[in-house]
């Protein structure tokens, strides 16, 4: 998958990936899981998910279990799933609803309120200087964003989270996404490492061979550019129209569908410029990407199973008068992405068995690959 960011020089000289023991070495996944995914915002769901107060899920990050869930004044919360008492799990399902207007324990019956305090305990005698303010739920930090909510396992640690943004993402404030609804999802479990997904979403090198529909519809991805300063030439073309020149849709499309037509009106509050870019990214690592077109938004979000597998999960929003109007098919939305992304976790499978030889360690950027090794300085900087 690619994206168009402002510019970015190209690499000037060799510069080298990571080692591969980086995708697959188990000692180093369970360090960049403290370093990376439990002290970045990751995504979970969105807040329309939580129908009812007391609804609740719980998601796997890692070995961790965080409990998200709507509290019964209809603020979303989340904390770590595991009582203060013995460390067992709190909540052992994956969804459902809270028994009661508590919080308790399936195995000692440890009791908290809904701001994650521990109301009461199932001794019959708590022991001399037991402080039940002392054995509160674990805390994670929670913001709820257009709609989507990201969780954060430093709890009060946590960076802001308007710092998490990669520079140049779009802010959608013109989508009113928060009024969007899920109108299809899909989930894949891919044999890869997490960076190597994000590896290949970072460059276009890649575009003309597994992309024909993508580098169809965006012409300069045929030419295996992302952008079109990415041209040693590109001066030569600055009052050019061309699309394979200057980037953008193909003439004639205005969408990322099988046809490039939308599928749904265009949202009524977007710039000119947001329309004529087509599809306007938003990037918040190591998690999720965002994609905004003129009739629909698309999420990516990848979570990490293992040193060599991660979960691909997507989602395709519209507005809620669009899915209930049967005259509306998003079905062209949301093959054309969905055949694009499966070509890509092909390639990251294939990436992935290719490191496991005995015979490489380090590869070579290439100049087009800037936001590779941008990439590659971003998890090293988290690894500190």
């Amino acid at each position: 998958m690619t994206k168009d960011l402002k510019n970015h020089n190209l690499l000037t000289q060799p510069e080298k990936t990571f080692s591969s023991s980086y995708y697959y070495d188990p000692d180093h996944y369970e360090r960049e899981l403290k370093a990376i995914w439990y002290k970045n915002w990751i995504y979970t769901c969105r807040a329309d998910a939580f129908e009812r107060p007391r609804s609740f899920k719980t998601f796997d990050i890692g070995s961790q279990n965080i409990l998200v869930f709507k509290d019964d004044e209809g603020e979303i919360k989340a904390f770590h799933n595991v009582c203060r008492h013995r460390g067992a799990r709190l909540v052992p399902e994956d969804e459902g609803i809270l028994k009661s207007k508590n919080i308790i324990c399936t195995y000692h019956s440890w009791c908290y309120k809904q701001d994650g305090t521990l109301k009461a305990t199932s001794s019959k005698n708590n022991p001399e200087g037991f402080k039940f303010e002392d054995n509160s739920l674990y805390d994670v930090s929670l913001t709820v964003w257009h709609g989507f909510i990201f969780i954060n396992l430093a709890g009060e640690d946590a960076i802001p989270f308007e710092q998490a943004f990669s520079e140049g993402s779009t802010d959608f404030k013109n989508w009113q996404i928060e009024t969007l609804k899920v109108g299809s999802s899909l989930s894949k479990v891919m044999d890869c490492n997490w960076k190597i997904f994000w590896e290949n979403f970072n460059e276009c090198l890649h575009c003309p061979n597994a992309h024909k529909s993508l580098s169809k519809m965006v012409p300069i991805y045929k030419r295996s550019f992302m952008e079109a300063k990415d041209d040693p030439n590109w001066q030569d073309h600055v009052n050019s129209d061309d699309p394979k020149l200057i980037g953008g849709l193909r003439k004639g499309a205005h969408t990322w569908t099988s046809d490039g037509q939308p599928v749904a009106p265009t949202f009524p509050n977007l710039t000119d410029q947001e329309i004529k870019n087509g599809y306007n990214y938003s990037e918040l690592l190591p998690t999720v990407f965002i994609v905004s077109h003129i009739d629909y938004v698309r999420l990516v979000r990848l979570m990490p199973l293992g040193p060599e597998k991660t979960e691909i999960y997507i989602e395709w929003l519209f507005s809620e008068d669009v899915l209930n109007n049967p005259e509306y098919d998003i079905s062209s939305a949301v093959e054309f992405s969905k055949t694009v992304l499966m070509e890509d976790a092909v390639l990251a499978e294939l990436n992935q068995k290719g490191i496991r030889s005995i015979a490489h360690d380090r590869g070579t950027l290439m100049p087009e690959e800037y936001l590779v090794f941008e990439f590659k300085n971003w998890v090293l900087n988290q690894l500190d």
